[in-house]
Formats: C-alpha cells, sequence, structure tokens
C-alpha cells in the first residue's frame, strides 16, 4: 500500500421508499440507470417496516454520513424527512455525523410539489447540506455525493483503505473506489 492518504467511509441513503435512493447509488457507483418502469422495489428496503425496526441501529452503528433522500414530486416523502431525522438522532452513534438532504427527480418539473426553496430552507433549519438532483439525467448526482464526501474533512480518517462504502436502506452496502 503507498503512503497516500486514504479513507474508509461509512454513508447511509434514507428516505421513502421510491425516492429514487438505489437510482443515485446506482448512477454514482457505475454511472448507470434503471428507469422506474423497469425495476421494482429493493429487496432490502425496510423503511418504516415495524418487522424489521431490530435492524434498524445496525444500519447507524458507526455511519460518518448520511444522505437523506425525497422525491420532489411526491409532498409525502419530504414531509417524512421529520421522521427520517428522528431516527438518525435516535440510532446514531456519532455525534459529528455529516448529514446532506437531496431532493431527486428534478427532471419531472411538471410534476414537481416541492420546490427549490423549501428544500432548501428545511436543510437551513436542520442545518445540513443540500442539493437537488436527477439520477436519470445525472444533473447534480456526483455533486452531492462529493459534496458529502470531498468538502467535508470531518469524514476523512487517514490511515485506512481507500474503499468508499456506501449503504442504503435498500442495501445493505455497495462499493466504490475512489
Amino acid at each position: 500500500m503507498s503512503s497516500d492518504s486514504v479513507a474508509t467511509f461509512k454513508i447511509l441513503m434514507i428516505g421513502d421508499s421510491g425516492v429514487g435512493k438505489s437510482s443515485i447509488l446506482l448512477r454514482f457507483t457505475d454511472d448507470n440507470f434503471l428507469p422506474q418502469e423497469e425495476s421494482a422495489p429493493t429487496i432490502g428496503d425496510t423503511a418504516g417496516q415495524e418487522k424489521f425496526r431490530t435492524l434498524t441501529s445496525s444500519y447507524y452503528r458507526g455511519a460518518q454520513g448520511v444522505v437523506l433522500v425525497y422525491d420532489v414530486c411526491d409532498k409525502a416523502s419530504f414531509e417524512h424527512l421529520d421522521n427520517w431525522f428522528e431516527e438518525l438522532n435516535t440510532y446514531c452513534t456519532l455525534q459529528n455525523v455529516v448529514k446532506i438532504i437531496i431532493g431527486n427527480k428534478i427532471d419531472k418539473e411538471a410534476e414537481r410539489v416541492v420546490s427549490r426553496k423549501e428544500g432548501a430552507e428545511y436543510a437551513r433549519q436542520k442545518q445540513t447540506l443540500f442539493l437537488e438532483c436527477s439520477a436519470k439525467t445525472k444533473i447534480g448526482v456526483q455533486q452531492a455525493i462529493e459534496e458529502l464526501i470531498i468538502e467535508t474533512p470531518d469524514l476523512w480518517d487517514k490511515g485506512k483503505s481507500n474503499t468508499l462504502v456506501i449503504s442504503d436502506t435498500n442495501k445493505p452496502q455497495s462499493e466504490c473506489y475512489c
């Protein structure tokens, strides 16, 4: 292994089912997009299901970054961010966890029900980073993840491997070698 600085991160992606968490992850890691009509809900999605409540704490344990995703065309997914923050505050073991709110599906402008201004104001209230993106068109996906990882010094822990581990509530982990 070289003497270059390398880091390992545990980053969670949370949010309601269908907001595009897996699509954002797939776009970031493989630069690929699977249209919604061709994809089924991710099998591992435990969002809000009581029978999986015992697993919840293990998802959050040791997380250094959390991506909270909502669909700009689904007001309920935006309103449920409060529930996701409550869960985050309950189960996250690190005090300085870095958070970013991402409004996804901005390519569907005609169907938008949550304005950029509303999303940004909510993020300001929660003292988090905020960006909008479209996993379908690629707009903002790379920037959103880089904003969380690269431009946030609290995530860097020198001396570990160069594997970026991103977990979402759909899949336990995906890896991106940076």
